[in-house]
């Protein structure tokens, strides 16, 4: 945060105006915030980017606080929501002691309730992004609600998948296989269990865990949908994709997108950048995230 807050005093001393603000919403019994910062009065007239981040992560990471810093600096507002992950009230990274009640998709439904937040606010010109995970759940919102107001969509490292490569992934971290532990999960859903507590069971970045089925089901079983390029293929807003080429989290994104001619879409690969795009790399994602913003905007 000290080096959020320092990017804003040297945004309000060049003399760009700017206000941020930390939001609430309640839905379901579940407290959601977010972090609005906006270029001022009429900042409804928009464009106004809605940020996602990744998993198990939270709105205030580093790469969420700069990219909200940059688009700042080029006259751009920004809500950054913090995914409840089944939680009320969460702040900072997911508690892996914690059992996880949260799905993959809950993120699709959280997109939606801050966008008719954004929309009540009288903001009618959104771009969506998203990071990491953040970018399939912001890719799969934007393919299942489209509308006017939806311009275009920012993805940031998002991910791919393919058949099988999620089970070496699970064998190769854990040592065991995932195919038994998916079956018990995907029986008990099938029986109507899906709360039922697995434990002790590793899940995503926590070992010796706890999930319900229904959880490990969501996050595990064979989904072509977890594959960001294949509903990217499916979009036909302006989409803007990025790598970066130190990347060790996000494996075969280049070469998936190297498949994908489509006139609405951009790919671009930063030389240099890992998985968070640090410093001067988030200053080029600003960069070319305004002029795609736009050109989306004239389109």
């Amino acid at each position: 945060m000290q080096r959020l807050f320092a990017l804003f005093f040297l945004i309000l001393t060049l003399g760009i105006p700017a206000h941020a603000d930390e939001v609430s919403l309640d839905y379901e019994g579940i407290t959601l915030h977010a972090s609005l910062v906006t270029t001022g009065d009429g900042w409804q007239q928009g464009p106004v980017v809605l940020m996602t981040h990744g998993t198990l992560a939270h709105y205030h990471m580093e790469i969420m606080d700069s990219l909200q810093a940059v688009l700042l600096a080029r006259g751009i507002s920004s809500l950054s929501i913090n995914l409840s992950l089944g939680l009320s009230d969460r702040e900072g990274m997911y508690d892996c002691k914690v059992p996880h009640t949260h799905e993959h998709t809950d993120a699709v439904s959280e997109i939606g309730l801050w966008q008719g937040w954004l929309a009540g606010q009288g903001v009618e010109r959104l771009i969506l992004l998203g990071h990491s995970r953040g970018g399939n759940q912001t890719a799969r919102y934007a393919l299942e609600h489209d509308s006017e107001r939806l311009r275009g969509v920012i993805l940031v490292a998002p991910p791919t998948w393919s058949e099988g490569k999620h089970v070496e992934s699970y064998e190769k971290r854990y040592g065991k296989p995932l195919a038994p532990v998916l079956a018990m999960a995907e029986d008990l859903v099938a029986r109507g269990q899906g709360e039922t507590l697995m434990q002790p069971v590793d899940f995503i970045y926590c070992e010796q865990s706890a999930a319900t089925a229904a959880a490990f089901v969501s996050y595990y079983r064979a989904d072509p949908h977890m594959d960001t390029p294949s509903l990217i293929r499916q979009l036909t807003k302006p989409v803007l994709v990025f790598a970066g080429s130190e990347d060790t989290v996000v494996a075969g994104l280049a070469e998936a997108m190297e498949g994908i001619d489509q006139p609405n879409v951009r790919f671009e690969m930063i030389d240099g950048a890992d998985h968070f795009f640090r410093d001067l790399y988030a200053e080029e994602l600003g960069d070319i995230s305004k002029a795609f913003i736009a050109q989306a905007l004239a389109d």
